[in-house]
């Protein structure tokens, strides 16, 4: 019955070959008979004169060379040539001489068989160790991890020029002229095996250079997703979370792909990748710490990339998240509950508007995001004066310098000295440190000041050199101002205030060197103000000191650069020894990254250290850690635990600098529940700062009886349960 049909199969297609070549000569005649009407089929309908029977000549023969089964059994093509080993009666091993006889009728002959066959072994390979149900009888089984490697190396280094060639890809034509040709329709399973099948190998991979490699790879192909609407949203997923929990280089590849996806397939993907990386994004910013800091600028930089792909696409996201944060602000200033407070004194909000403000100030142009600074700017504004104690000096620190970025990148001018000087006139600033000398107070990487710091020197005086410095970054931006007497005369005034009434020598010294240079570049400017004769509101004013504000004259620019110089070795000097800010700040695993200098332009690049390993989808990557590596991890754990507690007893204070606790004590829960958040009423000093603390999650207090005896309970059941080692079957 087989040699029946195939004789049937050949004459089919040897008569349609006849058939073929009658139609061509038929055309041919007819331009010879009525040249006219040619011409007219020429201008008009010129793909009705492309037939040729090469071209059917060409699927004839393939349809005979490759004498291949229904692609949707997804079963290792059998040819003459090679010789299949069978294990038992049931499975058949790919060995590694199939594997080079396909390569070599891909590389050296171009066949469709070899094709096909490669593709079928790459399905296996990446369900390896799948559960396939009871029926094994048709199924193929990759042995080796020499096998697997040479598989995943060829197909994901030569299968993307491989099927170009066969879907005559023309890198000047979109994916929507190739989805209407007649090789995509032929050959448009074959890019759905490959894409389909590397994503779900991309799902069951656990080590960094396996997954980083195979992204790379992919990446090139990812025109063809464009076709695959289901495909393309599980790639995007699966780069997300690679993006935002991978180690090492991981994150930048995965950007890369996202970033060519958004490239290649337009506004819809855009969307999509746009909420993904913002959601990836706020997740990440919940608790914060000095080498965490750094990861979330990374962060936040990979979001500001890719809004770049689409500007029209990002400014409507812009808007709706904006938006959000204003409506959370607007909730807060008309309940004035502690939970109102709470979602805004949070690193998360704070790293939302840190986040908007960095991409307005890369797109600020006026079909950019500049449409939405004014809005943003307003509601920095409004999260600086929220709660105006001196614990939350370092949240409003951190919206000034944010405001002073947007005025500067905007060109537009921001009040933010008043926001300054107030802090100045805060009775923490003013009165003689009562807690001593204290620990250095690094304001980078605090929202909130605990209350022995906050009556500390230490602190008054990072507090005060913070105000200088920024103060100094507002007033550099407007030196050159033809206004910039009248902007700086109040925050003068309010800073000799403060210089009389300061006991501290070093702040009145600070502060007299400060009004020396406003005032010495007021004189500057009022100099060159007085020869003028148009009105500060002309087209004029524009240019007003513009050769000097490039070469950098003014007394201000020249102090500022001493003032950068001074505030950046006293943040080097506030990095403990122990602790470096950025160190591994891209490890978001458990494991740490072996190499970052990984270079993503190398097409050509080979993947064997990526593959050589014995690892197996399905079978190695999912076994279960020996007893071993599970006590080392848990001994980890253990030190961790203790060196936080030691921390804990030693100031007194748990908690009080956003330290993300495991356990929550009810008790405590329970009484700050019944605490009322009030600002400005009757209540004096001292209550105001006990109704300020009520806005940071419920911590534990150590100072109150009930809550002391009920940690040293806890810590004694805690205690008891690390000396007991738990059993492995």
């Amino acid at each position: 019955m087989d040699q029946k049909s195939d004789k049937k199969r050949v004459k089919k297609s040897k008569s349609k070959k006849a058939e073929a070549e009658e139609h061509e000569e038929q055309l041919k005649r007819l331009q010879e008979t009525q040249a006219d009407f040619y011409e007219y089929m020429k201008e008009h309908d010129k793909e009705l004169l492309k037939f040729g029977a090469a071209d059917f000549e060409d699927d004839a023969d393939v349809e005979a060379d490759t004498d291949l089964e229904d692609t949707e059994k997804e079963d290792v093509v059998e040819t003459p040539k090679l010789e299949i080993a069978k294990k038992g009666t049931e499975q058949k091993t790919i060995t590694s001489a199939m594997v080079d006889s396909w390569c070599k009728l891909i590389r050296e002959d171009a066949k469709l068989g070899g094709v096909r066959s490669i593709l079928r072994a790459y399905r296996t390979a990446c369900h390896y160790g799948d559960d396939t149900g009871d029926d094994q009888s048709t199924k193929f089984s990759v042995m080796s991890s020499a096998v697997f490697n040479k598989i995943m190396i060829f197909v994901l280094s030569e299968m993307d020029g491989i099927l170009r060639k066969l879907l005559r890809f023309d890198e000047t034509e979109g994916m929507g002229d190739v989805i209407n040709t007649r090789p995509w329709k032929n050959y448009n399973h074959l890019v759905k095996s490959y894409l389909g099948n590397s994503l779900h190998v991309l799902n069951q991979m656990t080590d960094t250079a396996m997954i980083s490699f195979t992204l790379r790879r992919l990446k090139h192909s990812s025109d063809f997703l464009s076709a695959f609407p289901s495909l393309r949203r599980k790639y995007i997923k699966v780069a997300l979370h690679f993006w935002g929990t991978g180690g090492g280089a991981l994150p930048i590849v995965s950007l890369l792909f996202l970033r060519n996806l958004c490239l290649s397939l337009g506004s819809d993907t855009v969307d999509d990748c746009v909420k993904g990386m913002y959601k990836a994004y706020v997740l990440n910013c919940q608790f914060v710490n000095a080498v965490k800091l750094q990861h979330i600028s990374f962060l936040g930089n990979c979001v500001i990339e890719l809004l770049g792909t689409d500007i029209s696409a990002s400014y409507q996201h812009a808007f709706v998240f904006i938006r959000q944060l204003a409506m959370i602000l607007r909730e807060a200033l008309n309940t004035k509950t502690k939970e109102a407070f709470r979602k805004v004194y949070q690193w998360k909000f704070i790293h939302c508007l840190e986040l908007w403000t960095g991409a307005v100030c890369e797109y600020n142009s006026q079909s950019g995001l500049r449409p939405v600074a004014y809005p943003l700017a307003q509601i920095i504004s409004g999260v600086a004066r929220l709660v105006p104690t001196a614990r939350y000096i370092p949240l409003r620190l951190r919206c000034v310098s944010m405001l002073n970025r947007i005025a500067a990148s905007t060109g537009t001018f921001i009040p933010v000295s008043m926001l300054l000087v107030d802090m100045l006139d805060m009775k923490e600033l003013n009165r003689p440190p009562t807690g001593g000398v204290g620990k250095g107070v690094d304001l980078r990487t605090l929202l909130k000041v605990s209350k022995q710091s906050v009556k500390t020197r230490a602190f008054q005086e990072a507090c005060v050199y913070s105000v200088v410095e920024e103060l100094v970054e507002h007033l550099t931006q407007w030196s050159y101002s033809v206004a910039f007497f009248e902007l700086s005369f109040i925050p003068t005034i309010r800073l000799r205030s403060f210089s009389k009434s300061t006991k501290a020598e070093r702040f009145r010294k600070e502060m007299k060197q400060l009004i020396s240079q406003i005032e010495a570049n007021s004189e500057f400017v009022n100099k060159k103000r007085a020869s003028i004769n148009f009105l500060p509101n002309d087209i004029a004013a524009a240019s007003f000191l513009k050769d000097e504000k490039e070469a950098r004259k003014s007394p201000l620019s020249q102090y500022a650069e001493i003032i950068r110089l001074r505030a950046k070795k006293r943040n080097e000097s506030l990095v403990e020894s122990d602790v470096i800010v950025g160190e591994n700040s891209a490890v978001f695993g458990k494991n740490a990254p072996s190499s970052d200098e990984e270079d993503d332009e190398d097409k050509n690049e080979k993947g064997a250290a990526a593959f050589s390993s014995s690892w197996l989808p399905g079978s190695d990557a999912k076994e279960k850690e020996s007893e071993e590596e599970k006590t080392k991890k848990k001994k980890r754990k253990r030190g961790r635990k203790s060196q936080t507690e030691k921390k804990q007893d030693e100031e007194g204070d748990a908690g009080e600098d956003d330290v993300v606790e495991d356990f929550v004590l009810s008790s405590d829960e329970e009484e700050e529940e019944d605490d009322l958040f009030d600002i400005g009423g009757d209540k004096d000093e001292e209550e105001d700062d006990e109704a300020a603390d009520e806005i940071t999650d419920p911590e534990p207090k150590k100072n109150s009886k009930k809550t002391k005896g009920t940690y040293k309970t806890w810590h004694k059941a805690y205690k008891k349960t690390k000396k007991k080692k738990p059993r492995v079957a």
